[in-house]
């Protein structure tokens, strides 16, 4: 036979690269189970693709896809290791070294990619090394398997061996994946979670005001339940804390360094307050923003009790994974309700909103703010230490700005001449509503019916019934804090400190 009738068909060659990236992946996550879920390759490369994504990208991922951001980033990810594998293979068809010094690369990326997480770790080069050993090794094995048989006669039975081989080796890579993902799931600290008891508020939240909820149909909830709450964050595996591992340090520009446990923390008098957050990635009418009540520490009271030194005007917060977030020290200082949370809505936070403690500060956007899975806070200056986002050219003083979101009706729905509630809901945390108003196609402003509630640091509900008549119409909210301050009109997208603009929709009133 010549070198050329040795070599695997094509399509054989693509199947066992293919094969054997998936045997990598499915091996380092197996790893990744003994190290930590963080350590996977897709995660960790993930994670620093996220790192690196300009502004622009960032902007367009969240408004695309929303929340399921993070599922499209993997799938990418996937994607492009399963294309790559298979021209890998394709290129060991006829020749193995350069083959072989593909799969080593891309595992080199990957070790580079572990070491330049914030909360990096060497193990963190453990599953990726392993993986691209293991993928090195499937191809070898597969691209020989699938060399044509020296006769014809043996074709059928050479057929054979490499099917079995190719499924033997998709069994593995499922296997070691699935294993894994096990392994991992025994780290979930939902059930321990469930068994948190919170102790009863020092300080409990008064009852909501009669008619807070409007109870509109279709008009978001005055209260967003906790399955409801807006997610955004650069987590790709939420972080598995076991309370009973969890400490909080308060250290930096402080005359007495403080470390405490989850216990010590709700030994301490507990407030529960009603807070909104809102989201700095969000579009005028965006749907990141939700309101709760939470249950937490006064975060006010930690850092005096730490003895705050003259001249810091940063708290430098750090959450387990690395990732930190930059917040005024005067605005935690200034007696506004900022929390370190414990409870959300009656309940232990959930994992995917920071258990067992997060940053809540009522008026700033959530990445100055709202720091999920804290462990650590530095008591700074802003002048000596930049936090994620603020290196990436965000504001560092970030309060929310004021604005209207039209609910109902819907964009571009249909809807039946005669009375029609226009409705939604407004917010300008720790200055409060005043006033929204609404005009359809351009006309006079009317002032909307404002929904009551407890307090500056809420949103708030309102609704314009309209009479609405045949024809296609165009409705616009703008809201006035309670400062005087006119909602901005000029349109502006997030960066580099929070979106601007009237919402508008337009509907056929048939």
């Amino acid at each position: 036979m010549t070198d050329e009738e040795k070599r695997p068909g094509p399509l054989r060659a693509v199947l066992a690269g293919v094969l054997a990236g998936a045997v990598a992946l499915g091996v380092a996550e197996l790893a990744a189970a003994f190290v930590r879920p963080q350590a996977a390759p897709l995660i960790t490369v993930g994670g620093a693709g996220i790192d690196l994504t300009p502004e622009w990208l960032k902007d367009f991922a969240i408004r695309t896809f929303g929340t399921h951001d993070k599922q499209v980033l993997l799938g990418g990810l996937l994607a492009g290791v399963i294309v790559l594998a298979g021209i890998l293979g394709l290129v060991g068809r006829a020749r193995r070294l350069p083959a072989v010094v593909g799969f080593g690369l891309f595992g080199l990326l990957g070790v580079v990619a572990a070491l330049s997480r914030p909360d990096a770790r060497p193990a963190d080069t453990i599953p990726v090394l392993v993986g691209t050993a293991a993928g090195i090794a499937a191809l070898l094995f597969l691209l020989r398997a699938a060399r044509p048989a020296a006769d014809e006669a043996g074709t059928g039975a050479q057929r054979r061996v490499f099917l079995a081989a190719a499924g033997g080796t998709a069994v593995a890579a499922a296997s070691a994946g699935a294993l894994g993902r096990a392994r991992n799931a025994r780290r979930d600290v939902a059930a321990i979670r469930n068994g948190v008891r919170l102790p009863r508020p020092a300080s409990p939240a008064p009852p909501l005001p009669a008619g807070s909820d409007l109870r509109i149909p279709g008009l978001t909830p005055f209260t967003t339940p906790n399955n409801d709450f807006y997610r955004v964050d650069t987590a790709l595996v939420l972080p598995q804390i076991d309370p009973a591992q969890w400490t909080l340090r308060i250290h930096g520009m402080v005359d007495r360094p403080v470390e405490l446990s989850f216990d010590d923390l709700l030994r301490r008098p507990l407030l529960e307050r009603d807070i909104t957050l809102t989201c700095v990635s969000n579009e005028v009418g965006g749907p990141y923003a939700g309101h709760a009540r939470w249950l937490g520490v006064a975060l006010d009271d930690l850092l005096r009790s730490a003895g705050v030194q003259a001249g810091a005007d940063q708290i430098l917060s750090r959450s387990i994974d690395g990732f930190t977030v930059s917040t005024p020290l005067a605005t935690v200082l200034d007696g506004r309700d900022a929390l370190l949370a414990v409870g959300m809505n009656g309940e232990p936070l959930p994992v995917r909103h920071g258990f067992p403690a997060r940053m809540v500060v009522p008026g700033l956007y959530g990445y100055v703010s709202a720091t999920k899975w804290v462990v650590d806070l530095k008591v700074t200056r802003f002048a000596t230490d930049r936090a994620y986002w603020t290196k990436r050219g965000w504001a560092a003083d970030a309060p929310i700005k004021t604005m209207a979101r039209i609910d109902l009706p819907k964009p571009l729905a249909s809807v039946k001449a005669g009375r029609v509630p226009v409705a939604g809901v407004a917010w300008a945390q720790h200055r409060g509503i005043e006033a929204v108003e609404v005009r359809i196609d351009g006309g006079p402003w009317r002032r909307a019916r404002l929904a009551p509630v407890p307090h500056t640091d809420t949103w708030r509900q309102w609704v314009l019934e309209w009479d609405a008549t045949p024809g296609r119409h165009r409705l616009e909210a703008r809201a006035i804090d309670a400062t005087g301050a006119v909602q901005l009109e000029k349109r502006a997208t997030p960066y580099p400190d929070g979106a601007t603009g009237w919402h508008s929709t337009v509907v056929t009133v048939t």
